[in-house]
């Protein structure tokens, strides 16, 4: 049994829809992101799913109980937020604690879970400080205490990185996920960030206008992306949409009116192949994206360290068999694969 199940979500706010038909299941001890980007309704589904917003129709059940109408006190799931929610008088200790107290447990309950939360987020040494004597990540890991000494089978988190630096975020990404296998909880985390997504989760509902583009494993969304928004969405740089005319021999064997999709990973330069001319080289060390313009529209291609090409040079593009992705240019949804007799003419022996 699902231990949280969304059913039809909506929500609008006057004439504006903000969530549309939402539906996901978890399972026990699973990690899931809502990923989109801004405007896209992932904040509003995790407020649905608190009880902090009201829902139009839909309902929500956690552990088989329908919670849909009850106050997010009563629902059985903890939230950590975007701002944390720190209050400024009280120190570390009350304000991991004040939840507990509000619900009238006793001293010796909240001390006894005060400990292990602390033990677990390393702030034992921090219990008596107030949050203004906190670093960013130290106030982070405060707010993840509070929700977790609630015990409750399910967190929701809200963008709870976005204020931290991008080391500190790093960090934060893999502490939160070793925290929550080891404790085996089930963590829904909204991001539009798809690095943080892609690394930690077991499953990604990517989201657009209000809407699921998406629900799948990381591997399936970059391997398998079922239109050109996730195409465009998942992947760094994403993964490069043309036609088959763009292609020109090279994809001669493709049925005519369709897109192509191409992980920039998957291209290389080579000997022979679709010719272009290179306009742009970004160098980042490890790696470099170069910008190949193929007669009108530009790919763009993903190689290790520096390339010996430069900016303005004549080249030749190539891509192993089972690259290409083929979508539908009215729906953007995708169509079936490039056909295996004919793929392999693609890449240079």
């Amino acid at each position: 049994m699902a231990v949280l199940s969304v059913r039809n979500l909506h929500k609008s706010w006057g004439e504006t829809q903000v969530v549309r038909d939402i539906g996901f299941e978890t399972r026990e001890g699973e990690f899931i992101a809502l990923l989109g980007p801004s405007g896209c309704g992932k904040s509003t589904t995790l407020r649905l799913i608190a009880g902090l917003e009201q829902a139009d129709s839909g309902s929500v059940h956690l552990g088989g109980r329908d919670i849909t109408l009850l106050p997010s006190s009563k629902r059985g799931v903890s939230m950590v937020f975007q701002s944390y929610a720190l209050f400024p008088h009280l120190d570390v200790r009350d304000n991991i604690t004040f939840g507990l107290s509000v619900r009238g447990e006793s001293r010796k309950a909240q001390a006894g879970k005060l400990a292990r939360v602390a033990s677990l987020l390393g702030l034992e040494k921090l219990l008596d400080r107030r949050p203004s004597q906190l670093s960013g990540g130290q106030q982070q890991r405060v707010a993840l205490g509070r929700a977790l000494i609630a015990e409750a089978p399910v967190c929701l988190l809200d963008e709870p990185l976005s204020n931290l630096d991008a080391k500190l975020r790093a960090e934060m990404r893999a502490e939160i996920r070793a925290l929550q296998q080891r404790l085996g909880i089930t963590m829904i985390f909204v991001t539009h960030d798809q690095t943080e997504a892609m690394s930690m989760a077991d499953r990604v509902a990517l989201l657009k206008d209000g809407r699921i583009a998406q629900f799948d494993t990381p591997e399936a969304l970059y391997a398998r992306p079922a239109s050109t928004f996730v195409a465009g969405f998942v992947g760094q740089p994403p993964m490069n949409i043309v036609t088959v005319a763009d292609l020109g021999a090279q994809a001669a064997h493709l049925p005519p009116g369709l897109l192509v999709g191409l992980r920039p990973e998957e291209i290389t330069l080579a000997e022979t192949g679709l010719p272009g001319r290179v306009r742009a080289v970004e160098y980042f060390g490890a790696d470099s994206i170069l910008s190949v313009e193929i007669g009108g529209p530009v790919l763009h291609l993903r190689m290790q360290g520096r390339p010996a090409t430069g900016k303005g040079a004549a080249v030749h593009l190539a891509w192993p068999e089972g690259a290409l992705h083929l979508f539908d240019p009215e729906t953007g949804l995708r169509a079936a694969s490039a056909p295996a007799h004919s793929r392999s003419t693609l890449h240079p022996a």
